[in-house]
């Protein structure tokens, strides 16, 4: 971040940003075909979450290959959460992409379902009930039957050795079962391909607004942040990213220091943003020890793995906000203000 792209060891430091992203994605991607992902789902509007989304899957695309957007009317709401959404479309469009020599198209639908005992017969493993159902199909050059069988199987390919890892449609498996949904996929040689998830409809009165600030601007504060976390070398650089954002911050190593920490603490502390496992005390103890202390106060819990400590076989409860390691500058400034803003 402080250097200029003219800078000699620039383009190193680029490599290494890289290997470290596909090194977490691919980590990300087991744990959703694990279905060991912590997720926060939210009540929303398939369409309005694909809409946010369009611009950035057209950049994924690229300009030779058309995107259609058929929104369905009407359509009922579902509980997932967001970021899950953008990994089914990001790696469905990424598999089409390689699907299509040169110009082509990808087409992505919703609508509404009402699978009966009939229609389901026809579609082994779905549930007689009513879905959302997202449907995207390509014009690439198709899937062989005795391949299809298999498109779902972890580090099962048809790319050439070193092009890819396999795992992209077994993550999407992974999160539509996780999300007690039903995946489908259809191709011929020659005909491109089309694959249908089913996602369980769900009644609530209110859906939550898709948050666009990820792709803005990382938003600053300047309230006081406590820091909790066991790894020196991320607290250094956890400290030095939060002061960039504005923030006012307490830092250590150790929960119980943390709690002296607030103890001598003349102001006001606003946030806790804590690791979930640590030596001594797990970050909820610790967050339930605090606020005793310091009524009001906010919590942002960080974890690089799933941790049960916050989550049940995965699922965040209602209100308990949750940031996934490795993250970046601007992650970890909207989660703060999520943190921060809501009640």
């Amino acid at each position: 971040m402080k250097l200029q792209p003219s800078d000699s060891i620039y383009k190193d430091l680029e490599e290494i940003m890289s290997a470290g992203k596909r090194s977490a994605d691919l980590v990300r991607q087991l744990l959703a075909f694990a279905r060991k992902q912590t997720i926060s789902p939210k009540v929303l509007n398939l369409n309005d979450t694909i809409e946010s989304m369009l611009k950035m899957l057209r950049r994924l695309i690229g300009e030779d290959i058309e995107l259609i957007w058929e929104p369905g009317k009407a359509l009922w709401q579902i509980k997932m959460d967001p970021t899950q959404i953008d990994q089914i479309l990001a790696n469905l469009l990424v598999n089409s992409r390689y699907a299509i020599k040169g110009v082509g198209k990808i087409t992505i639908k919703t609508d509404n379902m009402e699978c009966d005992a009939a229609y389901c017969e026809t579609y082994p493993g779905l549930i007689p009930g009513k879905y959302v159902r997202l449907i995207v199909g390509d014009s690439g050059c198709g899937i062989s039957k005795e391949a299809l069988v298999k498109i779902f199987e972890p580090f099962f390919t048809t790319k050439e050795i070193g092009k890819g890892t396999g795992l992209g449609l077994a993550t999407v498996y992974g999160i539509v079962k996780q999300n007690e949904g039903f995946i489908n996929a259809h191709s011929e040689v020659g005909k491109g391909a089309t694959f249908m998830i089913y996602l369980p409809r769900v009644v609530a009165e209110t859906s939550t607004p898709v948050d666009t600030r990820m792709h803005g601007e990382a938003p600053k504060g300047t309230e006081t942040v406590l820091l909790v976390e066991d790894e020196e070398s991320l607290l250094d650089l956890s400290k030095k990213l939060l002061k960039q954002l504005g923030y006012a911050v307490l830092s250590t190593t150790n929960p119980n220091k943390a709690i002296q920490l607030v103890e001598g603490h003349s102001g006001p502390i606003h946030l806790l943003v804590t690791d979930v496992i640590m030596p001594e005390m797990s970050g909820r103890d610790l967050c339930r020890r605090l606020i005793s202390l310091c009524p009001g106060l906010k919590c942002l819990y960080i974890s690089g793995y799933t941790a049960d400590v916050i989550s049940h076989h995965g699922t965040l409860e209602e209100g308990v906000h949750f940031l996934q390691k490795p993250f970046s500058q601007k992650a970890l400034a909207v989660k703060i203000r999520e943190a921060l803003d809501r009640a």
